[in-house]
């Protein structure tokens, strides 16, 4: 065999070699890409489609180790005459209710660094990034969009949602679990009269005392963690 043809063989024997190499761990990837997948999928909250807490803490955090920390927003939303709901036209129609402000979040949230996320029950929240010159205007736009009328049956729901507002820039230093208690008590004194939308949690409103991981008075789904 002359050298030429020697050193093609090798070549094409190296080739071979590297290709079936790769084979193994192709198929590897393809079935954690899957795996993922599934794994998130099953995170994911089956009636209104969007993660959960676990995961608006995680996004948040990312964002506040990028440049854009001081434009991070949580934003906490509860709905209002949620049980009136229930109780006048039935549960299928408050689970209507649920899966259109899921639907509503999310597209709002696909064209913006956000995740919105549901804490339970009627309970929301986002965490986004927004430039500080339009930030106010956009979520007051996410507010009317969340409360146009929804037909269910041959009936018309009239949504309403109270928000809260907590910055990141308002609250240097802290987590974004601390952020997220300043936004639910921010929502908490909008949905009582104490405030009006929209308002601004400050540092007051992140240290809020809570009974039980909920503030005194509140029932409902766990929301808030203290620090361990």
């Amino acid at each position: 065999m002359s050298s030429l043809l020697r050193f093609q063989a090798r070549i094409g024997q190296r080739t071979l070699l590297l290709t079936t190499a790769a084979l193994p761990l192709t198929g590897w990837t393809v079935h954690a890409l899957t795996l993922h997948r599934r794994l998130a999928d099953a995170r994911r909250d089956q009636l209104s489609g969007l993660p959960g807490r676990p995961e608006l803490i995680a996004h948040g955090e990312r964002l506040l180790r990028t440049r854009h920390r001081d434009a991070l927003h949580v934003l906490m939303l509860d709905g209002v005459g949620f049980k009136a709901v229930n109780d006048t036209y039935g549960h299928a129609a408050g689970d209507a209710v649920i899966q259109t402000i899921g639907r509503r979040l999310a597209h709002w949230s696909a064209s913006r660094q956000a995740l919105a996320a549901r804490l339970g029950g009627d309970e929301f929240a986002v965490s986004v990034v927004l430039p500080p010159a339009t930030a106010l205007a956009e979520i007051a736009e996410l507010r009317e969009q969340l409360q146009q009328p929804l037909q269910h049956e041959q009936h018309t729901l009239r949504l309403d949602v109270s928000f809260g507002i907590a910055r990141s820039v308002d609250l240097p230093g802290e987590t974004t679990r601390t952020i997220l208690r300043g936004a639910d008590a921010a929502m908490y004194k909008v949905k009582k009269g104490r405030e009006t939308f929209p308002y601004l949690a400050t540092r007051a409103d992140a240290y809020t005392d809570t009974v039980n991981g909920r503030r005194a008075g509140r029932r409902g789904a766990a929301l808030l963690e203290r620090a361990a």
